[in-house]
Parts: C-alpha cells; sequence; structure tokens
C-alpha cells in the first residue's frame, strides 16, 4: 500500500456468504474466443450498477483498477480500502474483491488471463510481474507525472485498439498490455527503492539520473552535476554507491559507453565522428577509453556484432 494519506486501508471483519465467480469479464460464463486481454473505462460497468461492483473472483484473471479520477471504496479480501485517484490497484485471480465508486468515477479495468504474465509464451517474464501480484497493492500514481501520461496513453491505445480489430490484434493487445504492466511494475519498484532510502535521497538520485540522461555527451564533470543538484560532489557520490554500487563518475561512463555501443552497431558513421559526437575531443582517447569499458576496440566491437547480430 502506499503510504499517501488519501490511501487507507480498514480492517473489516469477513462476511460469509457465496462469492460470485466471474470470467471474462464480469459475465458468469466465458465468451466463445476471448481475448487474452480485456479494457474498459470504469463507468462502462460501473454506470449500469448504479456505481457499485459486488464482491466477486476472477478465476485465472489478474486484474487492475487504474483510478485517475474520483473515489473508490474498495473491498480487498477482509479489508476496505479508501483510495482517492490517481491510484492503480492490482488483484490476483484468487482475491475477492469489490468496488463502490463515487459517480463519475474516471479510469480504465484492465484484466488480463494468467497465461498472458506466467505462461510459456516468448519474452514473459513471470518473477518480473509477480512482484505486483504476490499480493493486493495500491500504487500511487499522484507524483509520477512522466509514468502516470505514458501509462494513461497505453490504456486509451488498449481501448482503442480493442474497440476497432486490425491486422495482428491480438498481439497488439498483448504487447500494450504488457507495456502498461512493466511500467507499474517499475513504478513499484522506484516507490520500494524509495521507501527504504528515504524519499528525499531517492528524489535526488532520480535527478541525478534525469542530467545524466541530458547531458551525458556533453562530458560533464561530476562538480558540475553536484552544482546543479546543489550537493557536494561526495554527498552524490555516496548516494550512487549506496543506491547502483557505481559511483557517480562511473554511472556517466556507464551511460556515455551505451551510447557508443549503440551507435557502434547501427550507425556506419566512422569511428572518429562517433567519439566527436559523445563529447570526445581525441577519437584516440575514445578508443582507449572504449577499450576499458568493454574489452574491444570500437572497430573490433563493431566487427564482432556486425557478425553476430547484437542488438543493444
Amino acid at each position: 500500500m502506499s503510504a499517501r494519506h488519501a490511501i487507507k486501508k480498514v480492517n473489516k471483519k469477513a462476511i460469509k456468504r457465496e462469492i460470485p465467480q466471474f470470467a471474462l469479464y464480469g459475465e458468469n460464463t466465458a465468451p466463445e474466443n476471448a481475448e487474452f486481454v480485456h479494457i474498459e473505462l470504469i463507468e462502462t460497468r460501473s454506470r449500469l450498477h448504479d456505481w457499485h461492483i459486488q464482491s466477486h473472483t476472477h478465476r485465472g484473471l489478474f486484474q487492475i483498477l487504474f483510478l485517475f479520477g474520483g473515489h473508490v471504496r474498495a473491498e480487498i479480501d477482509s479489508g476496505l480500502w479508501e483510495c482517492e485517484g490517481p491510484v492503480a490497484l492490482t488483484i490476483h485471480p484468487s482475491v475477492v474483491h469489490g468496488f463502490d465508486f463515487s459517480k463519475e468515477a474516471q479510469g480504465f479495468v484492465l484484466t488480463v488471463d494468467q497465461s498472458l504474465l506466467f505462461g510459456d509464451k516468448p519474452g514473459v517474464d513471470a518473477a518480473l510481474f509477480s512482484t505486483i501480484f504476490v499480493e493486493p497493492l495500491a500504487i500511487d500514481l499522484t507524483a509520477v507525472d512522466e509514468s502516470r501520461q505514458r501509462i494513461e496513453a497505453l490504456l486509451k491505445q488498449l481501448l482503442t485498439e480493442s474497440s476497432w480489430p486490425r491486422a495482428g490484434h491480438t498481439l497488439m493487445l498483448e504487447w500494450l498490455a504488457r507495456s502498461v504492466l512493466l511500467l507499474l511494475v517499475r513504478l513499484h519498484s522506484d516507490q520500494r527503492s524509495a521507501d527504504r532510502t528515504g524519499r528525499h535521497d531517492f528524489e535526488l538520485f532520480s535527478r541525478f539520473r534525469v542530467l545524466v540522461e541530458e547531458h551525458y555527451n556533453e562530458q560533464w564533470q561530476v562538480g558540475r552535476f553536484a552544482q546543479q543538484l546543489r550537493v557536494t560532489e561526495s554527498r552524490l557520490n555516496r548516494l550512487c554507491i549506496r543506491l547502483t554500487g557505481k559511483s557517480a563518475f562511473d554511472m556517466m561512463q556507464h551511460r556515455l559507453m551505451l551510447e557508443a555501443r549503440r551507435k557502434l552497431t547501427y550507425l556506419p558513421s566512422a569511428v572518429a565522428s562517433i567519439a566527436y559526437e559523445l563529447g570526445f575531443q581525441d577519437p584516440a582517447y575514445f578508443s582507449r577509453t572504449f577499450k576499458r569499458h568493454t574489452g574491444l576496440t570500437p572497430k573490433e566491437f563493431r566487427q564482432q556484432t556486425t557478425s553476430e547480430g547484437n542488438e543493444f
């Protein structure tokens, strides 16, 4: 659960009753040829039931409620959660859940079949996805404008794709759904790191990563990054080592060499031109730096990736 004060959990005694079990998606029986992904607006089903969804489960289906506006009172197993948007609620197939929404609540309900996340499909990393479904979560989306915008954009694309099937329809739904969930996994991981590290330090580290991404090819010194962040070099280095095991300088070099590998792999430019593009004044120094990090000269690396077809 998020620590945001607007999200709170209230204990509630379990009420013994028969829990309905729905299939795809809110119906009592599964339709033929059902897809592995379903998405709908919160209002699509909730408005029909006076914004109340009775407690139920979904066999074999994982569900994520993305509430971007309004309020939801969610019954999650034996607990009662009061949540204000924007927030994402993750629900395992075995979890009994029901919702009471405020009128005109805005958002999406994304439902995915277990085979999409934990099956034998290529590219599926069950351990990665399981981190947000081990237990029900309320993932706060308030202070993450970029991630929230990306998630919301993908959900809108999912809704469009589901309403207008075209060539590759099923693949597109699966790719978009996995992209949404991967962003949610990253966000949850970042929030856990912030809780362990201290939110102020984690925000400082995040700002440093943004600056590195913006200026890695300008060959800034660590001191300049520290000055921009209004901290000392030693504090910045200690923070980077604590969170990544690398110094601030090593992180900058790692990003620079990543870009060098990409350019050597995908661009036909001469090694000297790539060196200048990455902020090196001396191509020979670039070659030495590159070899120190990769064990190969830029020419050797390019030959190897061309013959093996490696991707970065």
